[in-house]
């Protein structure tokens, strides 16, 4: 349940945008280090996909466990 005075949107809204920003950010570094970019962006198939989904699992374990939350918790101040 969402903490006083943290609506459940920004809750929810935080958790979207951290996912968006690390797939894109992710799926991109990676794609250029594995030859896996594209002329509209990238495309991951096999091992580099399976890489994004441990950034991406490590992305929200690191932030909200060492970091005192990840990038859109802090910038939208939902960080319990």
């Amino acid at each position: 349940m969402a903490e006083a005075g943290k609506p459940w949107f920004r809750i929810v809204l935080a958790a979207i945008l951290d996912f968006f920003t690390i797939f894109i950010a992710g799926g991109y570094v990676i794609g250029k280090l594995t030859g896996g970019t594209t002329d509209s962006g990238f495309e991951l198939n096999g091992w580099p996909a399976l890489v994004l989904f441990a950034l991406i699992a490590a992305y929200f374990w690191l932030g909200s466990r060492y970091a005192g939350g990840t990038l859109w918790q802090r910038i939208l101040r939902t960080r319990r």
